[in-house]
């Protein structure tokens, strides 16, 4: 992702429709600072038909023209990535880490995954599901986590598959491995072997339970231990409910990359003296993100019970309404003025001073009265209807949507990476936006988010084994074939 100047730029006026008259992968997406909308790539400029749309913040959709900015002449000149120069080596499987590495390659930084032999590589590989094309390597699983990287199959157990590691680290910046404790040492690609080859090498190692519990971390089973599944669900009788997506991995996820990031900077702090080892385990990631549940028990003595969609200290918040229409809304009415406006989009503003619901605390103490008033109310509304009159009147409130709907949203769309055929390979994980001042030309610099086309697609199983034995370790083409004929590497044929 590149930094473009604006302020400088020749600017047109475009309209198109988007969804209708242009291909998907032929729009572009650009930022402003109050709005987002898309550009599309549409040859014919003459075309009047093309009518674009738009979404905001504050507005629903609408036509509207507007002006986009040409960055293509000062593509030369931009800086280069964040991270570029960077070398990365992936010593991790399924989503915790891959997730770091992906981070760091959309920064711009270089990655290599290796990926074992004996196993056939990452094993989300083999996580198929009925839609994925069963004679690929590469499942939707697996994309969610590995863009940007080239594949690397080794035997690590082969005295000449650990050489390759050792000289690939010779260089590198940051390892990031997913061994369960005692497992690195076994293979002498834990940090004390590796830090001896490279001083300056940083670290990360994700386990389930810490480095003195020699357990392995499985997200399902931690989102048991950590809490999260008691909690989550409809109450009693029903059973407690595992999250949909493996939370706690992409806790730890979290956790890595900032603890990478902040030894990243100590590094530069001591001119790149010395490097560091860094742990976190899926089960500390799951408890540090308990927040208000953690406190409520700690500090106020509540042990938390399962209340389906609603939140234990406000109300109504998170609870899921249907409309006349059968579309479901939640809402997120954290103060007493909004539940004052909520009352008066329904029709029944007495009910925003009615001494049962006119605080926070009577409304939750009244909590089952006030959502049955609510869900009759509510019922009686349209959902477009009844979430732009909520919008205007500053009620927090959102549509439920299916997974299909998000990515109707400009704001979602805008994460996805496709192909130059407008596939979908993958979604980013870096979802901020990078603004620049210099003050010496008064310029503005918008960080331009049509790098992410720059990504390598999620690799095939041993795609590049023979081009990083070749670029990064020096091999000949004869060396690497014996490697690959002795079993040592893969490369995909």
């Amino acid at each position: 992702m590149l930094l473009r100047k604006i302020n400088k730029q020749l600017t047109k006026v475009t309209t198109c429709n988007i969804r209708n008259a242009i291909p998907r992968h032929q729009q572009q997406y650009y930022y402003h600072p109050f709005v987002t909308f898309k550009h599309c790539n549409n040859n014919n400029n003459n075309n009047n038909n093309n009518k674009c749309k738009i979404k905001n913040e504050y507005q629903t959709t609408f036509p509207i023209q507007f002006t986009t900015r040409d960055f293509s002449s000062t593509a030369s000149s931009s800086p280069p990535k964040l991270m570029e120069g960077m070398k990365v080596v992936e010593l991790a499987s399924v989503l915790a880490g891959p997730t770091v590495c992906q981070f760091l390659a959309e920064l711009g930084a270089s990655v290599v995954k290796v990926e074992n032999t004996t196993t056939r590589g990452d094993v989300t590989r083999t996580w198929k599901l009925a839609n994925d094309k069963p004679d690929s390597t590469v499942t939707a699983y697996f994309s969610c986590c590995n863009l940007g990287k080239k594949s690397l199959a080794i035997n690590l157990k082969d005295p000449r598959g650990l050489e390759i590691i050792h000289k690939m680290v010779e260089d590198a910046d940051v390892v990031v491995a997913s061994y369960k404790p005692g497992d690195a040492e076994k293979l002498k690609v834990d940090y004390k072997t590796l830090s001896t080859i490279n001083p300056k090498l940083i670290y990360a190692q994700i386990t389930g339970y810490g480095l003195d519990d020699d357990r392995a971390g499985y997200d399902a089973v931690i989102q048991a231990e950590s809490g999260f599944q008691f909690m989550n669900g409809e109450p009693d009788p029903s059973p407690p409910t595992k999250m949909p997506v493996a939370l706690m991995d992409l806790l730890a996820a979290h956790q890595i990359k900032e603890a990478l990031l902040v030894n990243l900077w100590r590094r530069e702090r001591n001119g790149n003296q010395y490097g560091s080892f860094v742990n976190v385990s899926l089960l500390a990631s799951g408890v540090s993100a308990l927040a208000n549940q953690a406190t409520g028990y700690l500090v106020a003595g509540a042990n938390p019970n399962r209340i389906g969609s609603d939140h234990p200290s406000i109300c109504p918040y998170g609870t899921i309404f249907k409309c006349k229409d059968g579309g479901l809304i939640t809402l997120a009415v954290g103060s007493d003025k909004q539940y004052q406006n909520l009352c008066k989009v329904l029709g029944q503003p007495e009910l925003g001073v009615d001494e049962r619901f006119n605080t926070n605390p009577n409304r939750v103490k009244n909590r089952e009265e006030c959502k049955s008033i609510m869900k009759e109310l509510i019922e009686q509304f349209d959902r477009p209807y009844l979430l732009n009159e909520l919008r205007i009147n500053a009620v927090p409130a959102g549509g439920v949507n299916e997974i299909s709907d998000v990515f109707e949203q400009p704001q979602a769309e805008e994460l996805v990476v496709r192909n130059d055929h407008g596939n979908a390979l993958g979604v980013k994980q870096v979802a901020f936006n990078t603004v620049t001042y210099e003050e010496s030309n008064n310029n503005i610099n918008y960080m331009n988010e049509d790098e992410q086309q720059l990504l390598l697609p999620p690799p095939q199983y041993g795609q590049h084994t023979t081009s990083v034995l070749m670029e990064d370790c020096q091999y000949t083409k004869e060396k690497i074939e014996e490697l690959i004929n002795d079993g040592v590497v893969e490369q995909l044929s």
